[in-house]
């Protein structure tokens, strides 16, 4: 069989068998594109789009993200240069039943050992210490995967002709009629294409009624996100006001286009304007992105979240407060996990009280179900990756694991292994992408770490090597320039103003996840401490950054990690401030600590009344709690003459508020710090945040302004008797 006779026998039976086919032509790059366009030519009037580096392409490959969504005939993808896997990722997906996935690729024997991805070549790395584990793996899975067909361009050889000789799928009619006392008009249901869109569109009428809550979960191409626009357009057509919310508005795209196509249907679309339909009875369809959407801006009749799974819990929590909510999100992808959504964000969603509704969409639209390339990118991406069953490690303890190396060589070596670990990584963050599946593999600044028991990985560790930068590159750094990888440096010599923060050189934890069937019982802990004694010899310091939250801020906290910085800006997607910690483990790192922790305090000291002053005061007291540095208050007899007054007797707040800020801040520093909850959230509201009595009071529940000033009085007394001058003492006996 020669090259023409094999994309003829690809496409034929791509199209018996409504799937898709992948071929692969590798060799010298021209002649990849010269054999590429003779496949195309095969294919009757194709809509074909080239992803490639050339002039000539349809897409650069920085533009890929713009075919989600979109569905062709046939995608030519250049992975010669600038090829990531997230961009392979995307453009499967586009791919159409009865088309082709071609890609351009080197000699396979060759291409593991091509000079590797720049962008994985961290400083002081270099792109000649990037591995080629991960084209070496996805080279395994493209010569011995079924519907792969690989053709050796420079020869002309078939070394593999792809064909899988499937039976043609069973065509069965849909039921489009909507189900007994249907609340949608006909024309929803019959807009259906499936019949899991039926009972998706079906459940999504409850979003009619407050109180109710449905997860809509499918892989991709399955039709959740039209689902989700029938029964948004229906609502809408209703007179309802249906909030819609996704990472990004392209996410939601779907949503509106079917949303909008029922109401032209209908009769009912009064006017489509920037991200809103309007509806003639005064409904609408609105999208604002999640960090507008959580304060549900003119009370949503609902919300509908899309690609759920891309945000965090917390995020996707403050939704709840909605009269109805539907979660869409995608089971396996790189957008985000529906498994970390599972695990992550159904205890929150059990408790807050909504009935709950869940449907699963299976039944793939554009391709049959068994699709080869569809089950090809699940291997070759481990998008389907998982931690061990429960029961293998639900009994496990802390004591019985196993610390072992995870190097890529032995990760690539065994696959349950590789699936195990990452399938945890992908439950450690709410979004995980192919790309990182390829920087484990071959980033040479990363290390990985695990606990296992009976061989199965309960607790892994991903770290990424910072710092040891060459004065030339942290005076760069200094000015502006980012220099890839190099997070905490970054942050602590852009944005912090420190020369000398990137010549130290230490492990930033980026990534840490335990089994849920063991979380909480010392595990994350325990990695840790075998991570510290293995590096601490080679580095200067431990460091994270992360959203922060009380718990979170605590758990590092015990680990011996202290704040060095909280951010003043909120992170886009999480809606959180992000906590910086360091670990010092050398006189260099130690050095590095302990100015920016002291001056971290200092810049808490008015931060949280600017930039910081809607941080939850929780938060705000575990950051100040976890710093190392313990700043004493500096106030003359006068002001403690008049903290101590108001404490005390008659005196007043206001007659000296820089010195209760002063006083707030070293008591919740201060690790005696003995405050009740109630009472820190006071001082750092007051004190710290500087808000006025009247929001103060009622924010924290007091009944009255006066009770809010004298629990205010008394907050301040430990840190009085604990610091206070002469001055202090001789005015507090004056009113004992």
């Amino acid at each position: 069989m020669d090259r023409a006779e094999l994309v003829d026998a690809l496409v034929a039976e791509a199209e018996r068998a409504n799937e898709r086919r992948l071929l692969v032509l590798a060799g010298d790059r021209d002649s990849g594109f010269d054999a590429a366009r003779d496949a195309l030519a095969a294919l009757d009037d194709p809509d074909a789009t080239t992803v490639s580096t050339r002039e000539d392409a349809d897409y650069h490959p920085e533009h890929v993200a713009e075919l989600l969504g979109t569905t062709r005939d046939a995608v030519v993808l250049d992975c010669h240069e600038d090829f990531s896997a997230n961009r392979l990722g995307r453009v499967v997906g586009a791919v159409d039943g009865g088309g082709l996935l071609i890609l351009l690729t080197p000699t396979l024997d060759d291409w593991p050992d091509c000079p590797g991805d720049e962008r994985l070549a961290v400083p002081p790395f270099t792109v000649d210490e990037v591995t080629g584990h991960f084209r070496r793996r996805l080279v395994e899975t493209l010569r011995t995967h079924p519907g792969v067909a690989v053709v050796d361009v420079d020869t002309g050889a078939v070394e593999r002709d792809g064909l899988t000789d499937p039976i043609p799928p069973q065509t069965c009619a849909v039921a489009r009629t909507p189900p007994d006392g249907a609340a949608f008009p006909d024309a929803a249901y019959a807009a259906c294409r499936t019949g899991d869109q039926v009972d998706a569109v079906g459940a999504l009428e409850r979003l009619g009624e407050a109180g109710n809550a449905v997860v809509v979960e499918a892989d991709r191409g399955r039709g959740k996100s039209a689902a989700a626009g029938l029964a948004a357009g229906s609502l809408a057509a209703d007179g309802k006001d249906i909030l819609v919310t996704a990472p990004t508005y392209r996410n939601a795209a779907e949503v509106f286009d079917r949303a909008a196509a029922l109401l032209s249907t209908l009769d009912a679309l009064d006017a489509r304007d920037d991200h809103t339909l309007t509806a003639t009875g005064g409904g609408r369809v609105r999208y604002l992105d999640p960090a507008a959407a959580i304060d549900l801006p003119d009370d949503p009749d609902a919300v509908v979240v899309d690609e759920a799974a891309a945000l965090p819990v917390r995020r996707l929590t403050s939704f709840l407060d909605a009269p109805a909510v539907a979660f869409v999100t995608t089971v396996h992808g790189y957008e985000g996990t529906g498994r970390g959504f599972d695990v992550r964000f159904r205890e929150r969603l059990a408790e807050h009280g909504h009935d709950v509704t869940e449907v699963l969409l299976d039944e793939p639209i554009r391709y049959a179900g068994g699709d080869p390339v569809e089950v090809w990118a699940f291997r070759a991406l481990l998008l389907d990756a998982r931690p061990a069953v429960d029961q293998l490690v639900a009994d496990a303890t802390p004591d019985d694991a196993t610390y072992r190396v995870l190097d890529a060589a032995d990760l690539t070596a065994d696959e349950h292994l590789l699936r195990e670990a990452f399938g945890l990584l992908v439950l450690a963050h709410y979004r995980t992408e192919p790309d990182d599946l390829h920087r484990l593999l071959d980033a040479p600044n990363l290390d990985c770490r695990a606990l296992s028991v009976d061989g199965h990985v309960v607790s892994v560790a991903l770290l990424a090597r910072e710092g040891g930068l060459s004065p030339s590159l942290r005076e760069s750094m200094y000015e502006g320039q980012r220099v890839r990888g190099n997070m905490l440096p970054d942050v602590l010599t852009s944005q912090l103003r420190d020369l000398h923060a990137g010549a130290p050189v230490g492990y930033r934890v980026l990534r840490i996840a335990t089994h849920h069937a063991v979380r909480s019982s010392g595990f994350g802990s325990r990695l840790l401490a075998n991570c510290h004694k293995e590096f601490a010899s080679e580095v200067d310091w431990f460091g994270v950054g992360f959203g922060a939250t009380p718990q979170l801020v605590r758990f590092w906290e015990r680990n011996d990690y202290h704040t060095v910085h909280c951010s003043t800006t909120r992170n886009a997607t999480s809606g959180e401030y992000s906590a910086v910690m360091l670990r010092p483990t050398s006189p260099d790192g130690q050095s590095l600590h302990d100015r920016h922790a002291r001056r971290f305090c200092a810049r808490m000291r008015d931060g949280l009344s600017d930039a910081l002053d809607d941080l939850v005061p929780d938060v705000a007291r575990a950051v100040l709690r976890a710093t190392a540095h313990e700043p004493i208050p500096d106030l003359t007899a006068h002001e403690w003459r008049v903290v101590a007054a108001a404490a005390y007797g008659p005196g007043l707040y206001d007659a000296a508020p820089g010195a209760f800020r002063e006083l707030a801040l070293a008591s919740l520093v201060d690790p005696l710090d003995a405050h009740s909850p109630d009472e820190a959230r006071l001082l750092v509201a007051k004190a710290l945040q500087a808000h006025d009595w009247e929001t103060v009071a009622d924010d924290l529940d007091y009944v009255s302004t006066r009770q809010c000033m004298r629990a205010f009085g008394e907050a301040s007394k430990p840190a009085i008797e604990r610091y206070g001058s002469g001055a202090a003492e001789e005015e507090r006996r004056r009113y004992d």
